[in-house]
């Protein structure tokens, strides 16, 4: 290095360690002392934890290497904190070598649906089942049997037969089941509960969800869907269980009694088997009343809070990004703001899981808590094939059926 770029880094070094004399005032009256020169500062305490060393962070394998795998979990496990891929499981030899390849999943990692040798396979420690809903109670199984948690996309199964068989299966492996309610880690949905609980929104007599997104046949993803022996619903079902666990979890209290309609345009082929439009009433123990609408046609995903003090609305609320939370009175209009993004979700809910095993804690959303969203949608089924009013018992069973 040339004299004079030396001296004009030496000169550039001195202008940045030194210390103004505010600055040393300002730690002398705090008691810290503020180095003059380079050396080994206290390790800083992060606003946000690192992500931890690969050989530390729990081994996900996913099942079903569709679209939302693809597009958001798997990318997800990449960014995760505690958690990282480790297992490919897919009824597709070429899907399993393709994104084998793409994450470094060598074919020792790479299971069929039957998970054949799963149960020798140490690096993988969790098995992320994101496959069609009728899938879900067997392929469950299968993990928990090889020795696996599972966390499992919701709908949990497509009956409460099936979530019970999965929760017992759990119980008997010794292993960890939960469903994916991933707006549990949206942080605007989080700060929104938040507000609900500090008793900024008042008191929430009244709610509204709405979850709504056009059905497409045409695409792979959607083409199970209009199948009612594997989606085992339509719109409700699908999107429509967002706004039940969502208003569910917000509220802090399940319903006593729902009312619902069905309606689907017969001349559509989409919904020869499945229906379209639902519209819901829920009762809660408190006295709270909500309504939630779910469709398959129109695009929209909102929350709503009717507090006595402030309403806040979340919209979208359950979107895969760009949620929003506006909180308003009759002065003023706010939007809360959050540093996190809501792409942090994906991550959240997976890391939850792999602290849950690492300290052997509880998790968020248990497969009880899938089982009683079951039932609550097999009572709003019922009450709008019989047109009548459904009253439920505390695990969500239907009284009068």
């Amino acid at each position: 290095m040339p004299a004079a770029s030396r001296r004009t880094l030496v000169s550039s070094l001195g202008a940045l360690m030194a210390v103004p004399a505010a600055a040393q005032a300002s730690a002398a009256a705090t008691g810290e002392s503020i180095p003059a020169g380079p050396t080994g500062r206290p390790e800083p305490e992060l606003e946000c934890p690192p992500q931890q060393a690969e050989d530390r962070r729990i081994g996900w394998a996913v099942a079903g290497l569709g679209h939302f795998a693809q597009a958001y979990m798997l990318p997800a496990l990449g960014r995760a904190l505690m958690s990282r891929p480790a297992g490919l499981i897919s009824g597709s030899p070429e899907k399993l070598r393709q994104v084998g390849a793409r994450y470094g999943i060598s074919d020792q990692h790479r299971y069929g649906y039957d998970m054949a040798g799963l149960s020798d396979d140490q690096a993988v420690q969790v098995v992320y089942v994101i496959t069609p809903n009728s899938t879900h109670a067997e392929l469950t199984v299968r993990a928990l049997e090889a020795g696996k948690h599972v966390l499992c996309e919701k709908p949990m199964a497509n009956s409460p037969a099936e979530c019970q068989r999965m929760i017992d299966a759990a119980k008997a492996a010794g292993r960890k089941l939960m469903v994916a309610y991933r707006a549990h880690f949206e942080p605007h949905n989080m700060r929104a509960r938040d507000m609900l609980r500090a008793g900024e929104l008042g008191k929430v007599w009244f709610a509204s969800a709405d979850h709504h997104r056009p059905l497409k046949p045409s695409q792979p993803r959607d083409q199970w869907r209009v199948r009612k022996a594997i989606a085992g619903g339509g719109s409700l079902v699908d999107i429509g269980i967002y706004s039940i666990n969502g208003l569910i979890w917000f509220l802090g209290e399940s319903p006593v009694s729902v009312a619902a309609t069905l309606h689907s345009p017969p001349d559509d082929d989409r919904f020869a088997e499945v229906e379209n439009i639902v519209q819901a009433q829920l009762v809660f123990p408190s006295g709270a009343r909500a309504n939630i609408s779910s469709g398959y046609t129109a695009d929209k995903k909102r929350i709503d809070l009717w507090g006595d003090k402030a309403v806040a609305v979340l919209d979208p609320a359950t979107a895969y990004k760009d949620n929003k939370l506006i909180v308003s009175t009759a002065e003023e209009q706010r939007q809360i703001l959050s540093e996190a993004t809501s792409a942090e979700q994906f991550t959240s809910v997976m890391d939850h899981l792999s602290e849950a095993i690492a300290s052997n804690g509880e998790v968020d959303a248990p497969g009880e808590m899938g089982l009683r969203d079951i039932r609550i949608i097999e009572a709003l089924y019922r009450s709008a094939a019989t047109g009548s009013r459904i009253d439920l018992n505390g695990d969500m069973t239907m009284k009068n059926g």
